[in-house]
């Protein structure tokens, strides 16, 4: 592509706006754009029509993220839908320690880049659900996480089962010393009784 980025200014500015006097020593003659610059990034952009990821500068020149969160939501937002983004594959993809990139993640949580929902699958087994936001404070569409119009019925009810007719007490077993529950007139464990019984 043969155009510049739009939204990036021609040069450097000041923080206040306003030019300071300097010293002849160190006074620069103004920059004037070109269309080559001699110093400082230069683009060469070349067309992607496979495999790519649009990402807004605002998530890459955040003022306030580290370059550690900034990369991190970079590869989750490449990420296709259903890969695993936790601490544990994090670690193991990249370098950096689980601590560091714990951090990382929590920063992108702070700013409204990533939300972890905890969520019950239908077996009752409850799982995390990264959701990453390409546009913090952005309204979230109604289709992205449809809510039953009611809540799925309870499990079905299940009678208790009748406790035993008699409790016996725990006692040792003759035979291996093993603590089993039986009346006093078998003196060894089911195991024991069932070794010693005849084939």
């Amino acid at each position: 592509m043969d155009i510049q980025n739009p939204s990036a200014p021609p040069c450097a500015q000041s923080a206040d706006g306003a030019d300071r006097p300097h010293s002849r020593a160190t006074r620069r003659p103004p920059v004037r754009p070109t269309a080559h610059p001699t110093a400082g990034v230069v683009h060469e952009n070349t067309r992607h029509t496979t495999r790519f990821t649009v990402i807004d500068n605002h998530l890459t020149q955040h003022q306030e993220l580290s370059l550690l969160a900034i990369g991190l939501a970079r590869h989750i937002q490449s990420l296709p839908t259903g890969a695993r983004s936790d601490i544990k594959t994090l670690t193991a993809r990249f370098d950096e320690g689980s601590t560091r990139i714990a951090a990382a993640l929590r920063e992108l949580e702070a700013h409204g880049y990533l939300r972890r929902e905890l969520h019950r699958t239908p077996t009752g087994r409850i799982v995390t659900r990264t959701v990453s936001c390409n546009q913090p404070g952005a309204a979230r569409p109604s289709h992205a996480h449809p809510e039953p119009a009611t809540p799925p019925p309870p499990p079905p009810f299940r009678t208790p089962a009748d406790p035993p007719a008699e409790w016996h007490r725990v006692r040792n077993c003759d035979g291996c010393d093993r603590g089993f529950r039986a009346p006093e007139s078998q003196p060894r464990c089911p195991g024991c009784r069932k070794a010693a019984a005849p084939v």
